[in-house]
């Protein structure tokens, strides 16, 4: 299987995608803008990058958009967009789906991001596909709880959640990459990798921070197996190289 992709965050992921028999996760359209100006381009353009792969995942918008907000015209423009990104992403063979959970510190008390986001999740889920998976990812908590009850909350085993260790490493985390894993395990279904220093979330190549990720890489695989992971680096070379230099490319199961 094609357990590992590299976003289009990166230009040149096709290419090194093709050359090392990788899946692509869709980044294009997380600029809402190009859901509105000239989409029917930028869906060509994004057509011609899955090209041949065989494993994909679609990145939705996010900023500005919360499907906890408390002003309910946010929320009504956050459920408009997760509905044009299902559609740009079956109209590219995508049922796999990427979104932010967007907790921002000091602004949601943790209950109310909580409740607010099950209830949000019910309601989307009824009028979504029945095979599409969408993967809640961690950028502003502080730790995993939220996030597993809110997958836990909303009980549809279409939404899952998505681990990104860079966000789980940067200064608003105040818990250890590692220990995001466990509690996360039985509804993780998507992994980014990227690295930092432990402050700024600098989208570093996978070798090149204080994150273990050699570690963290072999924890998703013992208590996940089938979870898949992204590369997300603006130049995703060295990371790839990384993967093949440990044995993850090899590995098939």
């Amino acid at each position: 299987m094609n357990r590992f992709h590299v976003s289009t965050i990166d230009e040149n992921a096709a290419r090194i995608a093709r050359e090392y028999g990788l899946g692509i996760e869709i980044a294009d359209f997380c600029w809402a803008q190009r859901i509105d100006v000239d989409t029917e381009k930028n869906l060509a353009a994004a057509r011609e990058k899955t090209r041949g792969a065989e494993s994909l995942w679609f990145h939705a918008p996010f900023a500005e958009i919360a499907p906890c907000a408390i002003d309910p015209k946010v929320r009504e423009l956050t459920k408009e967009r997760y509905r044009q990104s299902t559609a740009l992403a079956s109209a590219l063979g995508i049922k796999r789906i990427v979104v932010h959970g967007g907790y921002v510190p000091h602004v949601y008390f943790p209950s109310h991001y909580v409740s607010e986001s099950v209830r949000f999740w019910k309601e989307f889920l009824k009028e979504a596909p029945g095979d599409i998976v969408i993967a809640l990812e961690n950028v502003m908590e502080p730790g995993p709880e939220m996030l597993v009850e809110i997958a836990e909350g909303v009980g549809d085993a279409r939404l899952g959640l998505c681990l990104d260790i860079g966000h789980a490493n940067a200064s608003l985390s105040e818990t250890a990459p590692i220990d995001w894993i466990a509690p996360m395990a039985k509804h993780l279904k998507h992994v980014h990798l990227h690295n930092n220093h432990g402050e700024n979330d600098l989208h570093l190549p996978i070798g090149e921070g204080d994150i273990d990720c050699e570690r963290m890489i072999n924890e998703v695989l013992r208590l996940s197996p089938d979870a898949t992971f992204t590369i997300e680096n603006m130049d995703s070379t060295a990371s790839v190289k990384w993967l093949e230099e440990k044995g993850f490319l090899n590995d098939r199961r």
